[in-house]
């Protein structure tokens, strides 16, 4: 359900609408915060708050956009790694093992399966 939120940055209240959960409003929020609040101290001059939010927004996306990539990057590495196991496990497999022909498969002989159909 959604609720009321207010956000109070650089002397500014910013009233948002959300039904994400009250921990993540707070970690958001804190973030927000501390961004811009670092933003306008490490500017050299003093800049308006619109020209802070951009400068922020600028800045957070710019960490979102390495983040993703690097999360792609991560996800790509976890493939490969997950091939190279499973070539290893099934090449230290029998031959004929019910794991070589997949899930749900037998190595071919149903006898062993007790699979048998009486002929």
């Amino acid at each position: 359900m959604e609720r009321l939120v207010k956000l109070e940055v650089l002397g500014q209240e910013y009233p948002l609408y959300t039904d994400a959960p009250e921990e993540d409003i707070e970690e958001i929020l804190h973030l927000v915060k501390m961004q811009i609040e670092n933003n306008s101290k490490s500017s050299k001059s003093f800049l308006p708050a619109n020209k802070v939010a951009v400068l922020t927004s600028l800045n957070m996306a710019g960490k979102y956009v390495r983040l993703k990539r690097d999360f792609e990057q991560y996800k790509q590495q976890m493939s490969e790694l997950v091939e190279r196991l499973t070539s290893v496990i099934e090449d230290s497999l029998p031959p004929d093992g019910p794991m070589r022909n997949g899930p749900g498969k037998t190595g071919g002989d149903t006898r062993e399966s007790g699979l048998a159909q009486n002929d």
